[in-house]
């Protein structure tokens, strides 16, 4: 991989990692493009590592929120009164609900790395869950906010992350989603959606990068890769700044109609045999 191809994926995947688009099928139809196979050790590997990127900025953006929920989960753990405070009951919630996720991805790694990698999945998966997206911002109260979010809440909503394992459907799609259906605001069902994302892309990457180092060496390259996740790190700390903002005021329906013509155009490349699906 050269470095402008490794600067572009790192674009894409800063870009794309919170918005409800889904990174991993972007970067999917990018690299076929580019004429990698999608489902190589190396290539699959590359796209969990950059994602770090993302984190990272997530991170940073967060960092007085992440402060003070974990100043009052550590203080909550050894002070019972302290566990009635919206921050430490919140701070399980998180926990809890990035389990399944990573529960589900190690069970199911193989078939994620592989056969879900397809073009017909990808495009299939854009397509029918922008129906989910469109019912849910229709019909959001958005009458709960951060203090109202439950335990219940974040386990059904990370419950439902795990659908973002089929590339298309997008991780922050599926949490928004369901924070919505479960009457959550939408600024609030998107930080949520930050929030779940830190664990799993975190411990996606990392587990990536020990158990397919030879592969990333011997194909990617270390170079390339790194550079990506720089770049995914820049860019997707001005895509959360600019999410949070416009989400404050406006629908999801400009990411709705764009997933549908993205999925659409996809289809009908792979239809027409101007797109292999693998």
């Amino acid at each position: 991989m050269n470095v402008l191809e490794a600067i572009l994926l790192g674009a894409v995947e800063g870009l794309t990692e919170f918005l409800p688009i889904s990174s991993t099928g972007h970067l999917t139809v990018i690299e076929k493009l580019l004429g990698y196979e999608i489902d190589d050790p190396d290539i699959t590997a590359f796209t969990a590592i950059i994602q770090v990127g993302a984190v990272l900025a997530t991170l940073i953006f967060l960092r007085h929120d992440i402060r003070r929920i974990l100043m009052a989960w550590f203080a909550g753990l050894t002070q019972s009164s302290r566990r009635d405070e919206p921050d430490y009951r919140f701070a399980w919630a998180i926990l809890l609900g990035s389990l399944p996720l990573g529960i589900v991805g190690l069970l199911f790694k193989d078939t994620i790395e592989t056969t879900l990698r397809n073009l017909w999945f990808v495009g299939g998966a854009l397509i029918l869950w922008s129906f989910v997206m469109y019912a849910a911002d229709r019909g959001a109260t958005q009458e709960r906010g951060e203090k109202d979010v439950t335990r219940r809440d974040t386990i059904i909503i990370g419950l439902a992350q795990c659908l973002a394992l089929i590339p298309g459907v997008s991780r922050s799609g599926a949490t928004v989603s369901i924070g919505l259906i479960r009457g959550i605001d939408r600024v609030t069902a998107t930080k949520l959606a930050f929030f779940l994302a830190i664990p799993a892309l975190a411990g996606a990457g990392t587990l990536q990068s020990f158990t397919r180092y030879d592969e990333i060496t011997a194909g990617v390259g270390w170079g390339p890769t790194i550079t990506a996740t720089a770049v995914s790190f820049v860019v997707g700390y001005a895509a959360v700044t600019w999410l949070l903002r416009f989400v404050a005021g406006h629908t999801y329906t400009v990411f709705i109609v764009y997933r549908l013509v993205v999925g659409s155009t996809i289809l009908a490349l792979i239809g027409t045999g101007a797109l292999t699906s693998t």
